[in-house]
């Protein structure tokens, strides 16, 4: 089962550009919530430091405080322990390309200890399954690489390598930006899905997927001084409809953006 997120003044600085303005959000436990906004509004960079990626960045830094569940992200919490949680998929889909499809979803298992191939074969087939991909690909497990796949299929190997470690929250950045209708829906309707056993977080451009597949909206905009605030979150229903915030209104009909 998913967790609940709360943000709490959270800044992000590269060196001493600062990327995002004293965020808080709280983002509910087994519901989807996206973020969306233009280009360069701190969305990408927001979703890092859920799982402390931002930090990796030479000179990066963060302040103020994030809760995923019982843990303090940034207090308390190591690296490792935080992602056996929290599992990330990237724009691009980033099989390990000398691994068989089975291996690369068994990645992280091993990783975490697991050795008995029986309860391998399992947690492969049942992550592959949530992935909606078992099915076509359960005849070359052993034979293929992942990145034999083509590229929707690539990307629900990334989901499903990521399913299976059962992390309580799914992070997502831009998962459907280089794919083709066909593939994104088929994302669109695994994000669906998914929204009712864990928490995931997805990051689009496109708001009409936002739409589409989330409970929850989040608007982040450019703020006056260049830096990423966040302007409005609800039910994505009224976020589109009924926005409280002005610019919420003027990016969502296409007057700023």
């Amino acid at each position: 089962m998913g967790v609940g997120i709360t943000v709490e003044h959270l800044n992000a600085y590269y060196s001493k550009i600062q990327a995002l303005f004293d965020i808080n959000l709280t983002v509910q436990a087994n519901h989807a919530t996206a973020l969306i906004g233009p280009s360069g509004c701190g969305k990408s960079t927001f979703i890092r430091c859920l799982n402390r990626m931002h930090e990796t960045i030479p000179e990066a830094s963060v302040d103020g405080r994030v809760r995923i569940g019982d843990f303090d992200v940034y207090n308390g919490t190591s690296a490792t322990q935080l992602r056996r949680r929290v599992g990330m998929v990237f724009q691009k889909a980033n099989p390990f390309p000398t691994m068989s499809i089975y291996d690369n979803v068994a990645a992280g298992l091993k990783l975490n200890g697991y050795r008995k191939r029986k309860q391998l074969d399992e947690v492969v087939e049942r992550s592959l399954r949530s992935s909606a991909l078992f099915d076509e690909v359960k005849d070359s497990l052993h034979k293929k690489s992942g990145a034999s796949l083509s590229g929707g299929q690539q990307q629900r190997l990334c989901i499903a390598r990521a399913l299976a470690v059962q992390p309580e929250v799914l992070l997502m950045d831009e998962p459907c930006s280089a794919l083709d209708p066909v593939a994104t829906g088929k994302i669109e309707a695994l994000i669906t899905e998914l929204a009712a056993h864990i928490t995931v977080v997805l990051v689009t451009h496109n708001m009409f997927q936002a739409a589409r597949v989330s409970d929850h909206t989040a608007v982040f905009l450019l703020g006056d001084d260049r830096v990423g605030e966040l302007v409005e979150v609800g039910p994505t229903a009224e976020v589109f409809s009924e926005p409280r915030d002005p610019r919420t209104r003027s990016y969502v009909t296409g007057h700023i953006g």
